[in-house]
């Protein structure tokens, strides 16, 4: 399949080989606490498929996936007192994606944290974005 990718850390990690702080389980999904976290609390949620990319985990998995992270983030920010939260997807090396295998943040965040953001966002012309959605939905 495309997207396999040979053991990670997280491969290690779900396989038993290196020990975890679990926060959830099921037979397609593992959550545990980042060893290396923005705060207090921060996890991560990984699909149990060698994966390095979400578009390419069958969408059953990947829905599995999606549907825990609510209730995960519910109850982590319960669990560390926080008043809201960043659920972060890094696809690719360009984007900050570390270790190849798919895995999202549940980054829980609280006022004064200094976590901040590096967004440089900007209006858009109406014509570009119209062209723009043409372009992105013929590849459907």
């Amino acid at each position: 399949m495309a997207g396999e990718t040979p053991d990670s850390i997280f491969t290690k990690i779900i396989k038993g080989e290196i020990p975890c702080h679990k926060v959830f389980e099921n037979e397609h999904v593992l959550a545990f606490l980042d060893i290396t976290p923005l705060s207090v609390g921060h996890t991560l949620v990984v699909p149990k498929r060698l994966v390095e990319r979400f578009e390419d985990l069958p969408t059953d998995e990947a829905a599995e996936l999606a549907r825990q992270l609510g209730p995960l983030a519910r109850r982590i920010v319960a669990a560390v007192g926080a008043e809201g939260y960043n659920i972060l997807l890094n696809t690719g090396k360009v984007a900050g994606q570390e270790v190849p295998h798919v895995h999202f943040h549940i980054i829980p965040r609280h006022a004064g944290d200094g976590l901040g953001y590096r967004w440089k966002a900007a209006p858009a012309e109406q014509d570009a974005l119209a062209e723009l959605a043409k372009k992105v939905n013929s590849q459907a």
